[in-house]
């Protein structure tokens, strides 16, 4: 009796901790262009994620990116500026940067996981520039 109570207490646990895994829900998405995308998610997070930011984690596949040891990296984008958005379906928006990059679609769950993860992500790759000695600047045209 003992044991099958137990089971059935961890796998109650088991299904609010998959439950609870689930991201919020988006409430708010304001475009602030040319600079930030800002997004509140139901469980009061507010995130403001910095155009250069989205950019760099774009969850598109892009021909711009440099593969270099078999990383992918994008330099060269601290002034890029987000032009418009459009919505796609339900689920997410694709953003228009001045790059002409528009390719991504973000869904309401990536910019949850980037908002959550903003610092760590930014930090990441920050370091993995200045280990291929690349800047977060153009390049200065000739």
């Amino acid at each position: 009796m003992m044991r099958a109570m137990s089971s059935s207490l961890l796998l109650s646990a088991v299904r609010r901790a998959h439950a609870s895994a689930q991201p919020p829900r988006l409430t708010r998405l304001v475009l602030h262009p040319p600079k930030a995308v800002e997004v509140e998610f139901s469980d009061g997070c507010n995130f403001n994620l910095p155009a250069e930011f989205l950019r760099v984690y774009s969850p598109a596949v892009d021909s711009k990116i440099r593969t270099i040891g078999g990383e992918k990296v994008i330099s060269g984008r601290r002034h890029v500026g987000i032009m418009s958005a459009e919505p796609v379906g339900n689920y997410g928006v694709r953003i228009i940067f001045d790059d002409l990059h528009k390719t991504g679609i973000y869904t309401w769950n990536y910019f949850y996981h980037l908002g959550a993860n903003k610092f760590t992500l930014m930090r990441s790759y920050i370091k993995l520039l200045k280990k291929h000695s690349l800047s977060r600047d153009p390049q200065r045209r000739k």
